[in-house]
């Protein structure tokens, strides 16, 4: 029998979505079990395993402990820390976690890493009503997922999640087109995407997807827009989450462009990636979301279908434009001197806009190099 490794404290996973910001993060596996994507940097390297229940829940129980010490010396008029350090509370992950979860509110929790689902049904189950009953005023515990993990999960298990609590889940969709997901080594294909996104709807689980503009290159540009479309057209899920394509230096698909292997579009050709994909949404009620720095167009932020057109207008602007001031508003945009297209009519931000265009030596002919040179240190 295989002996279960000793317990060394609360752990905490590399990454989380913009949208759990708030979140008490519980890990419950480790690492990504597909881990091949080549635009992903993360766990390169990195083994998947599996984090053994019982120290999940003992996660869990310190947690619970250190929220209670915090919220009493709040009451009581005391120093947290000092009440924290009276209890022999020597866990600082845990202490962290506790803050961050009385910070947000005591609203969310997010189960980390890649793909929390991946664990056996009833151990989920088992850790979502411990979290529960840990923690019965939140109101909102989500995990990352993949569609290949989804399609093989019965029904009347993702019901038997939700109704233990798990409401949220995150699909990285990335695209829909089996051309871009094969180029990429997703480890999926559109019909298994859309598949997992109605299996999730059906549980009553609430579904964030992620598309990222760019992934397929110049080559499939359409593809990718139109075909990703039509995949959240059938599912319809309740948050659409955009996701440039970014260019991390741990990333295979970095290599390859380098090397010549991959024809990374700019930005102007990615907004009319960006501006096909919402002209091909039709039907359903998402809600869009930029929420990544990442993105050019801060305004691609509403609810379909009512705030369609508002969404497509700027991108439409920004298209129209001259490429010198395209150039303007995109170097201007990733220097943080600029928000919005409207803001080029503003001579205070356009003027900000134009010395970061001097300063970094922009032209039109370099706006790309320099605008991924500055997204590096976005990603």
């Amino acid at each position: 029998m295989k002996k279960t490794p000793e317990y060394t404290g609360f752990e905490l996973g590399p990454i989380r979505p913009p949208s759990e910001a708030e979140s008490l993060l519980i890990r419950i596996t480790r690492n990504c079990p597909w881990n091949r994507c080549t635009f992903c940097p993360v766990y390169k390297g990195s083994r998947f395993s599996l984090r053994p229940v019982e120290h999940v829940l003992k996660d869990i129980d310190t947690v619970k402990r250190c929220v209670d010490i915090i919220l009493e010396a709040k009451k009581d008029g005391v120093s947290p820390n000092e009440a924290l350090e009276a209890n022999h509370i020597e866990d600082l992950h845990a202490q962290h976690a506790a803050y961050q979860l009385v910070a947000g509110g005591m609203r969310s929790i997010f189960l980390q890493d890649g793909n929390s689902l991946i664990i056996k049904p009833g151990d989920l189950i088992r850790i979502l009503q411990h979290l529960k009953n840990a923690f019965p005023t939140v109101g909102r515990i989500t995990s990352y997922a993949r569609s290949h993990t989804i399609a093989r999960i019965d029904d009347s298990y993702l019901r038997e999640m939700a109704d233990a609590g798990l409401n949220r889940i995150h699909i990285g969709m990335e695209s829909g087109s089996d051309e871009v997901l094969k180029l990429v080594k997703k480890g999926t294909d559109k019909a298994t995407q859309i598949l997992a996104g109605q299996k999730i709807k059906k549980a009553g689980i609430q579904l964030s997807e992620y598309y990222m503009p760019g992934l397929g290159g110049k080559a499939l540009l359409e593809k990718n827009a139109i075909e990703t479309a039509d995949a959240l057209n059938r599912i319809n899920p309740d948050f659409i989450r955009l996701r440039t394509l970014a260019m991390p230096v741990a990333a295979p698909l970095t290599a390859q462009f380098r090397n010549g292997d991959f024809d990374k579009m700019g930005e102007v050709e990615t907004a009319r990636e960006l501006l096909l994909f919402l002209e091909s949404l039709d039907g359903i009620t998402s809600v869009i979301r930029s929420d990544h720095t990442l993105n050019l167009f801060r305004e691609v932020d509403g609810l379909l279908p009512d705030d369609k057109e508002r969404m497509i207008q700027p991108i439409e602007e920004f298209l129209a434009l001259s490429p010198e001031d395209q150039m303007i508003f995109c170097i201007g945009r990733r220097t943080h001197r600029i928000s919005r297209v409207s803001d080029l009519h503003n001579p205070v931000t356009r003027g900000y806009a134009e010395q970061m265009c001097q300063q970094l030596g922009a032209t039109v002919d370099t706006m790309d190099e320099v605008v991924d040179n500055l997204m590096q240190s976005f990603i």
